[in-house]
């Protein structure tokens, strides 16, 4: 029977008349019309209103599929198949009253995802388990033909199209509702207002259309169109802010909700907004300004700035010299807009006290300390004098108490730092407008990502653009300029930011680095992240003595306020507690003191563990020449004497290479060499002794130029081992690589240890594009992300998913190969869609007893493996009359009769748990194609014991599965006409007896060490693995 003629002629007259009894029949009403419909109050064949009784449901649904049958006119199924076809679909229509769904909703999925919802509802395969091929089809026909109809019986009730005219009416509503108040807004408007406010609007719109990045040091203008530079930042309410975590470690506190800030907005009047230097606060006020000016776009999160006036209002500005704060009338002349003096008189009054202005109050923490609480009042008074306008007040985070506006009912949010998806499309965005080349840009993102420092420190828009600028004015060259990164960072934020913007310095960038850096080494030397206010304290008196022009600008307490407020290094993250910014500051900080401290040896000492790597490293930036060769060796020796601690220690002396300019070459030669040792891995146990150590290791692992493929392979192992984002752009250059193993590792193993999206375009996308390469799924989202690349043909899916989700996402046109490895799948009948399989694997699927609804798929190569309820193997012949080429039994098969079946099987699989008899070896003796047999040593042995000898296979592998040595002499006699061996598993070989083998050309041991292979002839071509490491 031909399933797509069974599609085309299920005609509308046998379908449509089951739908209609399916559901109760009413009119329109106001029960119905004004809320969602439970499909489970439609049907009529349950609940109060059912109308349809069990057996007239099970009469009219088995005449449909008898009529459908016979409409075909193909052969008709027989008695018994009718009957499953009309049990399953009963089944799956009876399942309509479990939806959780309303008719509205069942029309917005479609005819497709309600039919595969009813028929997961209704139990799935476990319908099909009694339905042939043909059967299956008229099954999935009916069923779609019967979904169509009754989302088309949905659209044609009354009370379906008044409930679509209610929802269309409170659209309209909504529209009418946000026009009303736009009217409202603007009626009271004079023409003199109307015509003023248009102009103004166009001057903000340009005025605050280019944003500045102050302090970054490049020879052109700094400008850039806001446009292109803003990003939607997110924010997280107070209270929901936390310590920063250290090296992407979190520290057992609730985690934050970000939102995005234009919806964190929305829902408020009055919000007190806190970030910390450079977290984009300027870039919001400005990009709300110009958004309100504008008035384009204004609906959904953004619907309550229409009709609105804004009001920039720097308080830097607003507070220079001591001036007096403005009054409304004297908003636009404090900030020096020059339409200030062509302002109808009272025209700021008017807007204010109509509740249409919009006032972005910028920088409390740019006024002096002892002016805030005169700010505050100046605030309070405009909040009393023109209730119900839109606020919005910034400052850093330390700068202002907690509720410092919260008794005049102020919002209190906190910016977060960018996503990462953020980074990548400021860093795009920043290249463009620089008119930079794009590959610098690429290549900056690959180092944020490979270089946790950097990293660590993009996480804001200033940040970024620092670090923009410094890349593309070294022209790529970044990493070697960490220390000046830091450096040029530590002058922007402690001085020249600050001197930009045209406020005083109190105190000089010199001095706060020294302040700085006594807390940062109080820190690092007692493990800590933050401090309390009190222990910062202490160590700043202690220093101030030898500072005398600290001293004389305040107390110790004073001058920690100050590093709090303005240094942009330093925050409270709670109460009386003290902690950097950033991580990366401290310990740039830290380890420069260190060096000025002559702590080498507490360098050295404190080696090996990952929470100073990064203080050792700037050290050794920090320090001169000397400095370096002695911590460097410090390193290495204590390495040499620590076998525990041997890889950390000498693999960060080799990171630390970077970061030392000028060093003795002895001490580099050393280094270097005690990290060849251990670079690259060459085999499994090195590749993850290599992963323990952490991602230190991703900065030294080579590229794949060079390397021979197990080298390759075992570097893409430590590198996903590790995982994350900065392991990232190392494996992106593995996937283009010639080796078919080395992609395969890309996509069979490591997936799931990186973000699902990220992977599948970074590398996913590519290795399909390359062709011949398997995808393993373990997830649902990778399933799905699969689907949306397309180009898919080979995929294994690991894990306990439905046909359902497979047959939605896996397209049965383009799939070619699937393995189903570690599911609960029952029935493979749901197979029978994917006319272009030819290779289907089963592992570890416990539920599988049968194979017999695999009937009628193409495949040519079948894999059994450990399925414990498959020991008949009789079902096989279900695919009898496929050409299958290639067969792995199950361990526990039984009763090889059935290979009689497939005389063109060329390869073979056996490795049975019991012993094989002499007539099932007839069996594998007569395959008339075979050249390929893989087996165990027990059946070697068997072989061989009864005199069998096998001429066709020329490829013979060999599993030794207690990974003990294995006896090669009865290979010899057992496969004269062997060209080519292979030996898994074993840990030892002798291959002496191989030389004696007339045909012999090519060996493969794998894992095994080898004996006697200089006893092999020259012809014969050997592949061993690659000796270990020396740990001498």
């Amino acid at each position: 029977m031909d399933p797509t003629v069974i599609g085309t002629k299920i005609a509308s007259g046998l379908v449509g008349p089951l739908v209609k009894r399916l559901f109760v029949q009413a009119g329109p009403g106001a029960g119905l019309v004004d809320k969602p419909v439970r499909l489970s109050a439609l049907v009529s064949f349950r609940g109060e209103k059912r109308k349809l009784g069990d057996k007239e449901l099970r009469r009219l649904v088995r005449e449909l599929v008898e009529r459908a049958a016979r409409e075909t006119r193909e052969a008709p199924l027989d008695e018994a198949e009718l009957e499953a076809v009309a049990w399953a679909l009963l089944r799956t229509l009876h399942s309509l009253g479990d939806l959780d769904l309303d008719d509205l909703e069942a029309v917005r999925l479609g005819y497709e995802a309600l039919a595969d919802k009813l028929y997961t509802q209704a139990g799935g395969d476990r319908l099909l388990r009694d339905l042939s091929y043909d059967s299956t089809f008229l099954y999935f026909h009916l069923l779609n033909s019967a979904c169509v109809h009754i989302l088309h019986f949905f659209t044609q009730r009354s009370t379906f199209v008044a409930r679509t005219l209610v929802e269309q009416s409170r659209q309209l509503d909504q529209l009418i509702r946000l026009t009303d108040l736009l009217v409202e807004r603007l009626t009271s408007r004079t023409a003199q207002d109307a015509a003023f406010e248009q102009q103004y609007a166009r001057y903000l719109a340009t005025r605050h259309s280019r944003l500045t990045i102050y302090g970054v040091d490049l020879n052109e203008c700094a400008d850039w169109p806001l446009d292109t530079a803003y990003l939607s930042l997110e924010a997280t309410l107070a209270g929901e802010i936390h310590a920063l975590p250290e090296d992407g470690a979190g520290l057992g506190r609730p985690s934050p909700t970000p939102r995005p800030v234009e919806q964190a907005l929305a829902g408020h009047e009055r919000v007190l907004l806190r970030g910390v230097a450079g977290s984009g606060k300027t870039t919001l006020v400005q990009w709300l300004a110009v958004t309100t000016a504008r008035q384009e776009e204004l609906t959904g999160r953004l619907a309550h700035l229409m009709g609105r006036v804004p009001f920039v209002l720097p308080l830097r500005t607003l507070t220079r010299g001591g001036a007096l704060l403005p009054v409304p009338g004297d908003f636009l002349g404090s900030v020096s807009c020059p339409l200030a003096g062509s302002q109808p008189p009272g025209w700021a009054d008017r807007v204010l006290a109509a509740g249409r202005g919009v006032l972005l109050i910028d920088g409390v923490d740019e006024v002096p300390e002892q002016e805030r609480a005169r700010t505050r009042r100046w605030l309070a008074d405009l909040l009393a004098a023109f209730p119900g306008n839109l606020w919005l007040v910034t400052s850093r985070p330390s700068a202002v108490r907690d509720e410092w506006l919260g008794g005049e009912d102020f919002t209190e949010l906190t910016l977060s730092p960018m996503s990462r998806d953020n980074i990548a499309v400021f860093v795009r965005r920043w290249h463009e407008a620089a008119g930079a080349d794009p590959a610098l840009g690429a290549a900056l993102l690959s180092s944020v990502r490979t270089k946790q420092d950097l990293g660590r420190l993009a996480t804001n828009p200033l940040m970024c653009a620092l670090i923009c600028a410094l890349h593309r004015e070294r022209r790529g060259f970044l990493p070697r300029g960490r220390k000046a990164l830091y450096d040029a960072a530590l002058s922007m934020l402690l001085e020249r930011r600050d001197r930009e913007r045209d406020l005083s310095v109190e105190l000089d960038e010199e001095s706060q680095v020294e302040l700085l850096q006594r807390l940062a080494y109080w820190l690092i030397r007692n493990g800590r992240a933050e401090m309390d206010r009190s222990d910062a304290v202490h160590q700043l008196e202690r220093l101030l003595p030898s500072m005398p022009y600290v001293a004389a600008q305040g107390s110790a307490e004073e001058i920690l306020r100050h590093l709090l407020v303005r240094s942009g290094l330093l925050r409270e993250p709670a109460t009386d507690t003290v902690d950097f910014v950033h991580r990366t500051f401290q310990d740039h900080l830290g380890a420069r003191a260190a060096v000025e401290e002559r702590d080498f040896d507490v360098l050295v000492a404190h080696g090996h563990l990952d929470q100073w790597e990064d203080v050792i490293r700037m050290a050794v930036a920090h320090a001169r020449a000397d400095e370096r060769g002695r911590l460097l060796t410090g390193l290495v020796e204590r390495g040499d004497r620590e076998p525990a601690h041997r890889g950390r220690l000498h693999l960060l002396a080799m990171a630390c290479l970077e970061h030392a300019a000028k060093l003795d070459p002895e001490v580099r030669a050393e280094v270097e060499r005690r990290a060849g040792e251990l670079l690259p891995p060459r085999n499994q146990d090195e590749a993850r002794a290599l992963a323990e150590l952490g991602p230190i290791v991703l900065e030294l692992l080579p590229g794949p130029e060079g390397l021979d493929e197990d080298s390759a392979l075992y570097t893409v192992d430590s590198a996903c081992l590790i995982g994350g984002d900065a392991a990232l752009p190392g494996l992106v250059r593995y996937r283009d690589h010639e080796s078919r193993a080395v992609r395969n590792r890309l996509g069979y193993y490591y997936w799931d240890r990186f973000d699902t999206d990220t992977y599948a375009n970074e590398v996913v996308r590519h290795l399909l594009e390359a062709g011949r390469t398997d995808i393993v799924v373990r997830t649902p989202d990778e399933l799905a992300a699969l689907s949306r690349l397309g180009s898919y043909s080979d995929v294994t899916v690991s894990g306990d998913f439905s046909p359902a989700q497979i047959r939605g996402c896996l397209d049965g046109q383009k799939l070619r190969s699937l393995e189903l490895r570690r599911g609960s799948v029952t029935d493979l009948g749901f197979l029978g869609t994917y006319q272009n399989l030819r290779r289907l694997h089963l592992q570890g699927c416990p539920e599988i007893s049968s194979l017999a609804s695999l009937h009628g798929t193409p495949l040519r190569i079948l894999i059994l493996n450990d399925l414990p309820a498959l020991a008949d193997i009789s079902s096989i012949r279900a695919l009898a009359g496929t050409p299958l080429e290639c067969l792995f039994l199950p361990p526990n098969a039984r009763d090889l009769s059935v290979l009689a079946e497939f005389p063109s099987l060329s390869e073979l699989r056996l490795m049975l748990n019991t012993p094989i008899g002499q007539e099932d070896w007839r069996f594998v003796t007569s395959l008339p194609r075979l050249d390929s047999l893989f087996l165990n040593p027990g059946e070697l042995t068997s072989l061989a014991s009864k005199g069998i000898r096998l001429e066709k296979p020329t490829s013979v592998s060999l599993a030794v599965e207690d990974r003990s040595s294995a006896d090669l002499r009865d290979v010899v006699t057992v496969f004269p006409g062997m060209t080519s061996l292979n030996v898994h598993f074993a840990e030892e070989l002798d291959l002496a007896p191989l030389s004696a083998h007339p045909r012999l050309k090519r060996v493969n041991t794998f894992t095994a060490r080898v004996l006697n292979a200089d006893e092999l002839p020259a012809a014969i071509h050997l592949v061993a693995p690659a000796p270990p490491h020396s740990d001498e």
